[in-house]
């Protein structure tokens, strides 16, 4: 695991104003993840796990502190930086794998990259080996409406890999499979994570998937607290 943090989150806020009501939903949150290292999201609904990924991922404004992205104060790049940021350094998962219905599972995972830069021919050979190595090679063409919840869901964790990110932030992104199914896509994903060396920050409510993870933090009273594991 390398010493220097992937992410670093140093008092970070974010409030929301509700009529005449400011509602504090992260209060100085403070973290470190570290490439190689995966690491659980917990807290009751309703504590701002999204929001705080949200947050991280750039998607919305804190109103103070910093977001270290391998060592980059990301808080105060302008809209064009910080989508350059969520293309070439994250990725994300969410509970529903919101693929483009109308184009292929390839196409899915080519789409971005190409996005970003890449030819169409050296992305669709980086789509089929990630595809692949989550037993997809089968799927290639079929369109999301053909493929299973679980297989929807493997295709939606390899385009969040699509552009080798430094980080990857899932919200709850087994949320909707059954148990078995759940487990299974997410031992891919604990797989896809390993051998790419990414940072990973995964929300879940599943205290089982939890335990499978490096360690864990909680969401509480909107900042974040280091559950201890038992030796």
């Amino acid at each position: 695991m390398s010493k220097k943090p992937a992410l670093v989150l140093k008092g970070i806020q974010r409030t929301f104003l509700q009529a005449v009501e400011t509602l504090e939903i992260i209060r100085g949150a403070n973290l470190e993840l570290f490439p190689g290292e995966i690491v659980a999201l917990i807290g009751p609904s309703g504590s701002g796990k999204s929001t705080l990924l949200q947050t991280i991922g750039l998607l919305e404004h804190a109103q103070g502190g910093e977001i270290l992205i391998e060592g980059k104060d990301c808080t105060k790049l302008d809209d064009q930086g910080r989508t350059l940021v969520r293309r070439q350094k994250l990725g994300f998962v969410y509970q529903f794998h919101h693929l483009l219905p109308e184009f292929s599972a390839l196409e899915n995972v080519v789409i971005p990259q190409m996005i970003n830069g890449k030819s169409k021919s050296d992305a669709e050979v980086r789509a089929k080996s990630l595809l692949t190595s989550v037993g997809l090679e089968h799927r290639l063409t079929h369109r999301p409406a053909r493929l299973s919840g679980g297989e929807q869901q493997r295709v939606a964790i390899v385009r969040a890999l699509a552009n080798s990110p430094a980080i990857l932030l899932a919200d709850e992104p087994t949320g909707n499979l059954d148990e078995k199914t759940a487990n299974a896509v997410f031992q891919e994903l604990i797989k896809l994570v390993r051998e790419q060396n990414l940072a990973a920050l995964i929300a879940t409510h599943n205290t089982d998937l939890a335990a499978q993870m490096d360690r864990t933090v909680t969401l509480h009273e909107g900042q974040l607290v280091e559950s201890i594991k038992k030796p």
